[in-house]
């Protein structure tokens, strides 16, 4: 057990081996972060440095080679309902209406029928699908689809949400627009939010924190505190401030 305060999520010297016919690929080295209590903290680096390698750690779906992964100070040993994870693709059940995707977790855990109706009720409406309760995953945008991933990962009100490049498969302007939805949803839940994303811009818009990673083998070189105070709109991406920020860290990555 490693007590940090308010630390929530902690990564302690993490390191993963990928075995194969070809050989052995090392793609973490001692990785140590922490995350704290209702923090939003972005993870940003090169392709290949073991960025989705380690959110996979961290969600206890693949155990490390070496360290440890901790929540509230207890090893994260396999999957569990206080840690929710959203991946790039949205997975849903194309044969469920966005309502019985919604309750699909719920259902497989025995969820009795009432509290299953109010967690999906409140579900829809935190990720703002009020009205789409019946539509297929087919009928969906890939924005809508992506909600609805974000609100089945919030389902089981989970302390920590894990994202890997949730919008990466979006159009620009529908990735702005779910970046803003994103903190709305944040704003509103105050969920421990540890987010995997390829855009510079994005990483400073949504978060508190920008760890940045380093090239395989993957490891924490740098950290950037963001000074924008929120609420936050995207007017601010615009400011010179803004750009400064975005500016040194693109520096950072092209030197790495």
């Amino acid at each position: 057990m490693i007590p940090d305060g308010d630390a929530v999520l902690v990564a302690e010297g993490i390191g993963h081996v990928y075995y194969s016919d070809r050989g052995a690929v090392e793609a973490l080295r001692d990785v140590t972060c922490r995350v704290r209590r209702g923090e939003f903290v972005c993870l940003v680096g090169p392709s290949g440095c073991g960025k989705s390698t380690l959110l996979r750690i961290l969600a206890g779906l693949m155990p490390p080679t070496s360290g440890h992964a901790y929540l509230d100070g207890e090893p994260i040993t396999g999957p569990q309902r206080r840690i929710g994870v959203v991946f790039q693709n949205a997975n849903l059940m194309p044969w469920r209406t966005v309502y019985d995707n919604l309750a699909l977790p719920l259902e497989l855990a025995g969820v009795p029928c009432r509290e299953r109706e109010r967690r999906v009720s409140d579900a829809i409406r935190l990720v703002g699908l009020a009205g789409f309760e019946d539509s297929y995953p087919a009928e969906l945008s890939g924005g809508m689809a992506q909600r609805v991933a974000i609100g089945r990962a919030l389902i089981y009100e989970p302390e920590v949400l894990l994202l890997d490049e949730p919008f990466g498969a979006l159009d620009a302007l529908t990735r702005e627009e779910m970046a803003q939805e994103l903190l709305r949803i944040w704003a509103a839940q105050r969920t421990t939010v540890l987010m995997v994303t390829h855009s510079i811009q994005e990483a400073i818009f949504l978060g508190d924190r920008v760890l940045m990673m380093s090239p395989r083998p993957g490891t924490i070189s740098r950290e950037f505190v963001v000074p924008f105070p929120r609420p936050r709109s995207l007017d601010m991406v615009h400011s010179a401030e803004f750009g400064m920020l975005a500016a040194d860290v693109r520096s950072v990555i092209g030197r790495v």
